[in-house]
């Protein structure tokens, strides 16, 4: 190695529980060939050496990997200037991705790349100065660096708006005398203007306003030679030709000889307007992002010692006190202490009804107060509220790659150095043809200029950043562009009961007595359940609510069946029917009577004894129905999975339009289940709460978490409802073919273009002008075409 930097690595180690784990690790580290290795168990860090070029920076995370333990991979975003087609962005891309320790995804719509690393095989500063190497600008995307960026890029907007209206202003007289020879009768006549005139004015237009397109050329040849050039190389190129032909021309006195002046000032001059509006347009592309950092307010109250204080948002700590006021938005996360009111959470979930809150209920950053005051403890601030994870998991999903955008991306990567050639085909055939070195030329020129690998570049990423926008305004997170890709063609939806299709609030309906009384069912049930986080227990202790509740001994949880405990000096059982008092109760005619109404019924017995029924029921969602409908018609099997008798399940499943479930699940086989669905044609998905599923999520094809109140829930699945409502994921499905949609037009448009467009050019039947526009008027089209994803709403049911 002959970068001594790349020679030490300082990496971050985890996993490490005692000095036994860093001894380990330090010998396995030591046994690679040219390696030394010191391992800090109170920094949870390793000093490491590669003193030969026999062991690489991988080699020495996958050896720490093996032994056990992990090096956690860091991500950091950079901001990129001077990329002008997507030639540029794959440049980028290899330049950084040849770095040990590398991967990275460059997007060309939003100027920026997304970069994971090994840390302390590499740090920013040394992507930064790779990236610049390359010809480019970079720097490290933070919150204030994203202000600085866009206020910079809000500066070369303004200016680059002047020099096309200077250009614009130097280019129309050449345009309009060009109009004016051709004439109603079509056929050239002696030049309007002064051909001295003609050199005057578009010598500015080539050389000050086109120099933006020299010094692209420059630096993308510099950093990759001819397999690095890009659109900067087609442009300089070919208006270069147009304009030193006819420069001789008019130097040299040929007057029976034509000039082109017009061709090269105009394709520079629309080739700059074209930039311009597609500048506009791409600013749109992140206008959902920039919405939801704009939400959060500045300042908030603070209550500290009885006194109000206001107080910068961004310095509230955990635990914190601050009061919200009617009308205001809430500065970050916290719970409802005093004070009852409706909170509009409408720009996170995209559900306009406002949401009641009291005492203890979880309150986000953003979203709006309306009626009462609420004092509220934070409990989430700074980078680790809701907003703050939808904001960076947006990010995160707008500067992913879909698959589709794979093919673009290797035509993009010989496009123009293959144009080039066709131009140069294009010369030497009308040459052969005998049609003169000047109608080859101007020719070749049209077949330079008319090249757009812009259009390739933008077909995707414009697209996934409406959407992923789109979708983060209407509640519907995706973690990355090939989760969006792949949800289009999701044919089988797994769906777990609770929470999902019901209302995760089960409560008590029935208490049946047998043995015993009711009231005293109520109580030994309640108190075999004491301490127990299950929604069931939570149903049945608060309905014990104001009852004394004895001690508990030898308590003894059995998954899926049900828990056994010694109340009072009486062992009793409390669970399924099928399992306490020894399965007496699996047929009888009452519990069958029960479950046949969608309740599930829990028996409390001792010693193979029932004392009594209890009843428990979880109540629809509202629009569950409407939901499981919507999603059949978009042509998906919905199938329900639930740890529930079949009886009861079978009810569920009447009531929701559900032709086929998976009853008696245990939560450990909803994984198994899954995996069998997979079985099947097309993709299966998973909905679940995110946590408690995670296992069937993983397994899954697609993922989605119901809710996003934590970290947990965000990370959990492919994608992210941030309202528990099923009717979310039809909408995610349905934003997902709605963007795979406008990818594929993009595409379309961008590759038929060029399919269509280059051979007329070469064939001479395109004037340089016109191709010129043509070439400026594409990429806006894919990026206008995008936008149009901004119309898509998610469905009212």
């Amino acid at each position: 190695m002959s970068d001594e930097s790349a020679r030490r690595l300082d990496l971050p180690i985890a996993g490490m529980t005692c000095a036994a784990c860093a001894a380990r690790i330090e010998k396995v580290l030591n046994r690679l060939p040219g390696v030394v290795a010191s391992v800090n168990l109170a920094s949870e860090r390793a000093q490491v050496q590669l003193q030969s070029d026999e062991t690489t920076p991988q080699q020495v995370v996958a050896a720490i990997g093996k032994a056990g333990f992990a090096v956690p991979a860091q991500s950091v975003e950079l901001a990129i200037g001077g990329m002008t087609c997507a030639a540029c962005a794959m440049r980028i891309e290899k330049v950084l991705s040849r770095i040990d320790g590398v991967e990275a995804s460059v997007n060309l719509a939003a100027e920026s790349a997304r970069i994971r690393y090994i840390p302390g095989a590499v740090d920013a500063a040394r992507l930064v100065q790779a990236v610049e190497k390359a010809g480019f600008t970079a720097r490290v995307a933070d919150d204030r660096s994203r202000e600085e960026e866009k206020a910079r890029k809000y500066a070369v907007y303004r200016a680059e708006r002047v020099r096309f209206w200077i250009a614009a202003a130097l280019t129309l007289p050449l345009v309009a005398q060009m109009l004016w020879m051709f004439g109603a009768s079509g056929q050239h006549g002696e030049d309007p203007l002064p051909r001295w005139l003609q050199l005057l004015l578009a010598t500015p237009v080539q050389f000050w306003i086109g120099w933006r397109f020299y010094d692209g050329a420059w630096k993308a040849l510099r950093g990759g030679g001819w397999r690095g050039a890009n659109m900067d190389v087609l442009v300089a190129l070919g208006t270069t030709m147009a304009w030193g032909l006819s420069a001789a021309v008019t130097l040299l006195g040929l007057v029976h000889e034509h000039v082109y002046f017009e061709a090269s000032a105009a394709v520079i001059t629309l080739v700059l307007m074209g930039k311009l509006l597609e500048a506009r347009a791409k600013a749109g592309t992140t206008a959902a992002i920039e919405a939801l950092v704009r939400l959060q307010p500045k300042m908030a109250r603070i209550e500290r010692d009885g006194a109000l204080f206001d107080v910068a948002a961004d310095s509230l700590l955990p635990g914190d006190v601050f009061i919200v006021r009617p009308g205001e938005s809430l500065p970050v996360d916290g719970v409802v202490i005093d004070g009852t009111s409706s909170v509009n959470e409408a720009m996170l979930t995209g559900e306009s009804m406002p949401v009641g809150k009291a005492a203890g209920d979880a309150v986000f950053a953003a979203t709006q107060n309306e009626l009462g005051q609420l004092r509220c403890r934070a409990t989430g601030v700074g980078e680790h509220t809701l907003l703050a994870g939808i904001i960076r998991l947006v990010a995160e999903a707008q500067g992913s790659k879909a698959p589709v955008q794979r093919l673009a991306d290797e035509v993009s990567a010989i496009f123009v150095p293959s144009v080039c050639a066709v131009a140069v085909l294009t010369f030497a055939g009308w040459l052969l043809a005998g049609a003169g070195a000047t109608a080859a030329l101007i020719n070749a020129v049209a077949v330079l200029v008319i090249a757009c690998p812009c259009a390739l570049g933008l077909a995707t990423p414009t697209a996934i950043m409406v959407g992923t926008g789109q979708g983060a305004r209407a509640g519907i997170l995706v973690k990355n562009a090939e989760a969006l890709e792949r949800a289009e063609h999701i044919r089988v939806l797994a769906i777990d009961k609770t929470g999902t299709l019901t209302q995760g609030a089960p409560a008590v309906t029935d208490i049946v007595s047998l043995a015993a009384s009711a009231d005293e069912a109520l109580r030994l049930a309640a108190a075999l359940e004491q301490g127990s986080e299950h929604p069931l227990a939570k149903a049945v202790l608060a309905r014990a609510t104001g009852l004394a509740l004895p001690a508990v001994t030898d308590f003894s949880a059995l998954p899926g069946k049900g828990v056994v405990a010694g109340v009072e000096g009486r062992t009793l059982q409390l669970g399924a029917p099928g399992w306490a008092a020894g399965g007496t109760l699996a047929d009888d005619a009452e519990v069958r009577r029960l479950q046949g109404e969608g309740k599930t019924v829990v028996v409390l017995a001792e010693d193979g004894m029932a004392l009594g029924l209890i009843a428990i029921a979880d109540p629809l969602r509202p629009g569950s129905a409407a939901a499981v409908s919507r999603l059949q018609a978009l042509g998906i099997e919905v199938v329900m999975l639930t740890g529930d008798n079949r009886v009861t399940a079978a009810a569920v499943a009447r009531a929701v339009g559900i032709a086929r479930f998976e009853a008696e699940v245990l939560p450990g086989d909803k994984a198994a289940a899954v995996q069998a669905l997979k079985q099947g044609k097309g993709l299966v998905a998973m909905v679940g709460d995110g946590i408690n599923d995670a296992p069937a999520l993983a397994a899954a094809d697609i993922g989605f978490a119901m809710g996003a109140g934590s970290d947990a829930a965000i990370h959990a699945a492919d994608l992210t409802l941030v309202k528990s409502d099923l009717a979310g994921v039809a909408d995610a499905i349905a934003l997902s073919r709605a963007t795979l949609g406008k990818i594929r037009q993009n595409l379309f448009f961008a590759f038929i273009y060029n399919v269509l467009g280059i051979p007329l050019a070469a064939l001479g039947m395109l004037n340089p002008v016109v191709a010129g526009a043509a070439m400026a008027m594409s990429s806006v089209s894919v990026v206008s075409n995008s936008l149009l994803l901004k119309r898509w709403r998610p469905a009212r049911i």
